[in-house]
């Protein structure tokens, strides 16, 4: 009798086995060992195990290619070989010929023609999601930053958020012959995440702002008459009918609300009712953030019931509010990088506050402060004795947990401004409890201090 170890799922053959194999898919392989002399046993796989490995091939890459014993045809090989060339080992180079850090490097060959060709293939062969995460991961791990100056590489690229971040870095870097294309680019990311959130912000704070002017005196068209009859249903008294009806002095079942309390809404003016502050941190690592505030920043600014100014710093202040009509100027007008002095943008915020009961303040920053700490929690406890309501935002992007200064955010949650992370859908849940004085709703207690 021969032994093999020949993978056999089914376990169907007689003999020996070991049980205490596993496969990569967790499940319990029996290794058979029965055999008769001189018969060969079968070497191709089950459907089941084929497919299996084809898998497992695919993961791993082509270095796993002699131990899967699996060889990759059609679109598979062509699918392999776009992850290949930027995932692979092997020793290709970057574009415009060096070597990437850490010895691990692609294949996407050094000429701009290769790699667009690259770009073409990821997006036949891979969903948009799937696209934007290897073209980041493209221009994180190749340098391939610099490719992005070049028209046609834009035109071949999928747009998204992380995509307008990496070209706002490079917008002073930019020749003119690409600014066009450039633009062109963000403003088709800008459009799509207007489409996206627009219409939730505008209904959400429509409505925090409507029950944020209900007032107790209200003219008579501006009373809200299912409030006022619900407050006043204790104050219904039933009206007696005709002689007869239902007996002497009858009701006939009707009655009268008495309406003590009237609640309406204030009556409507060109006046803003509220002031809002985005002061938001141009370092590098907060690009994400950058493009989200700037396009809920347009969005605030169209409502004419809200008075919105936008702040960007670094170690400088730029007001950005005389750009918001147009997102995809404000964003070409930030300079992503650099250093961070929060102190003075919210010295500069503090002193176009004149409506202090009436205004949000909300810093989007990770609070890694350059300038002078102390001055910067004054300031915050400042603004929240005079009436601000201030949110702080570690970061407002899809992108997980950021990294922050852990202290600042410590010390900002002592004086009653916690700090946290917030998903661009969530943002306007956070604005409408920001104007309406409730609670925020943070969506994770530990991400505060």
């Amino acid at each position: 009798m021969t032994t093999t170890t020949t993978t056999d799922p089914g376990g169907a053959d007689p003999g020996a086995t070991d049980h205490g194999a596993t496969d990569p898919t967790g499940e319990t392989m029996e290794r058979t060992t029965a055999q008769a002399p001189g018969t060969a046993r079968p070497t191709t796989p089950h459907a089941p195990d084929a497919e299996r490995l084809r898998r497992w091939r695919m993961v791993l890459g082509a270095d796993s290619a002699d131990s899967t014993g699996c060889t990759l045809t059609g679109q598979d090989a062509a699918m392999d070989g776009a992850l290949n060339a930027l995932y692979g080992g092997g020793a290709g180079k970057k574009p415009g010929g060096g070597r990437s850090a850490g010895g691990r490097s692609a294949g996407l060959g050094a000429s701009a023609p290769s790699v667009a060709r690259w770009l073409g293939d990821i997006r036949t062969y891979f969903p948009s999601s799937v696209v934007q995460v290897m073209q980041r991961d493209a221009i994180d791990r190749l340098g391939l930053a610099a490719l992005l100056l070049e028209p046609e590489m834009l035109e071949a690229v999928e747009a998204g958020v992380h995509l307008v971040g990496t070209l706002l870095s490079l917008n002073k870097a930019m020749p003119e012959t690409t600014k066009e294309t450039a633009r062109a680019v963000v403003r088709k990311v800008v459009e799509d995440l207007e489409k996206r959130l627009e219409s939730r912000t505008r209904a959400t704070l429509t409505g925090a702002l409507d029950r944020s002017a209900r007032i107790s005196r209200p003219r008579h068209r501006d009373i809200d008459w299912n409030r006022t009859i619900r407050a006043n249903l204790k104050n219904y008294l039933p009206v007696p009918g005709p002689a007869g009806a239902g007996g002497a002095g009858g009701t006939e079942g009707r009655g009268t609300i008495v309406p003590e309390r009237l609640i309406g809404y204030g009556r409507a003016s060109r006046s803003a009712k509220k002031d809002v502050v985005l002061c938001i941190d141009q370092s590098g690592s907060m690009a994400a953030s950058v493009v989200y505030a700037s396009v809920f920043g347009a969005v605030l600014a169209s409502m004419r019931t809200l008075s919105t100014r936008l702040v960007v710093f670094d170690t400088a202040v730029a007001d950005l509010t005389d750009q918001l009509d147009d997102p995809v100027d404000v964003l070409f007008g930030t300079q992503l990088g650099g250093g961070t002095d929060i102190n003075r943008a919210l010295a500069y915020c503090q002193s176009k506050i004149t409506r202090p009961a009436d205004t949000v303040v909300v810093l989007i920053s990770d609070l890694y402060e350059g300038g002078i700490r102390d001055e910067m929690l004054k300031r915050v406890a400042a603004m929240k004795a005079s009436g601000v309501q201030f949110v702080t935002l570690l970061a407002l992007s899809d992108e997980g947990a950021p990294a922050y200064d852990h202290e600042h955010a410590a010390a900002l949650g002592a004086l009653g401004a916690p700090a946290f992370a917030c998903t661009p859908d969530l943002f306007p849940d956070v604005m409408a409890a920001a104007i309406e004085k409730r609670p925020l709703p943070i969506p994770d207690k530990e991400t505060q201090q």
